[in-house]
């Protein structure tokens, strides 16, 4: 995926979740965070962004903060809608992964959830929950980097959904260079991984998906790693 109208900028501070201040063009711009987890390590103040104007002139925010830049590791992507669109590019190119698939449904329902993705063909009928990796230490991703009840759920739905008959994953697109491999991030949120450990045990498998990362790019890369 590629984004249209980028400008760069420098990061003043993060105000909340949501909103964020930076210097562009010599001015303090009021922007949009398109990541609600903490990404403490990423927004600090003087560091490198990328906005995306918005094609909405009636927006409060006319910029949406989308890459960051983290000395030591280069660019990484906070858009938290990034990682599904990038998944589907990278799906719809590489069908061989899960046979011959005919059908690629997403935000498909499964008990009180919504699964990301759920392919069928062949008589195969697949679920895909897809989470975006942002926190690196030590050329390692962690996820999450912030308590996330939604997906202790996803991972519960989804060890259920395997006892059903479906193939179940979880996809960590990992929005960040030289990284290869993410592991629970237990000391944010045990539950998650006691909840991973679970479904893995159940038989959903894990895809890691490590990806190149460009100020205004981002896509999947080999090698992806199934276990």
């Amino acid at each position: 995926m590629k984004y249209n109208n980028i400008l760069h900028a420098k990061c003043i501070e993060r105000q909340n979740r949501f909103i964020a201040y930076v210097e562009l063009e010599g001015k303090t711009e009021k922007v949009h965070v398109k990541n609600t987890g903490r990404c403490k390590e990423l927004l600090l103040p003087g560091c490198d962004v990328v906005l995306e104007k918005s094609n909405n002139p009636l927006r409060k925010t006319l910029y949406d903060l989308v890459t960051v830049y983290k000395m030591g590791l280069g660019w990484v992507n906070i858009d938290s809608q990034a990682p599904n669109i990038v998944f589907r590019e990278w799906l719809e190119g590489k069908p061989s992964l899960f046979g011959d698939i005919t059908d690629i449904k997403q935000e498909y329902t499964l008990g009180n959830s919504r699964v990301d993705f759920c392919l069928t063909g062949n008589n195969r009928k697949i679920l895909i929950e897809v989470k975006g990796c942002t926190l690196e230490v030590d050329r390692v991703g962690y996820f999450p980097d912030a308590p996330t009840e939604r997906g202790v759920k996803h991972l519960n739905e989804l060890a259920r959904a395997v006892s059903e008959g479906y193939e179940c994953y979880i996809a960590f697109v990992i929005q960040m260079p030289n990284v290869l491999m993410v592991y629970p991030n237990i000391k944010t949120h045990p539950e998650f991984g006691l909840a991973l450990a679970e479904a893995v045990k159940a038989g959903v498998r894990v895809l890691y998906l490590p990806c190149d990362v460009k100020p205004d790019e981002l896509s999947i890369i080999g090698p992806v790693n199934i276990m």
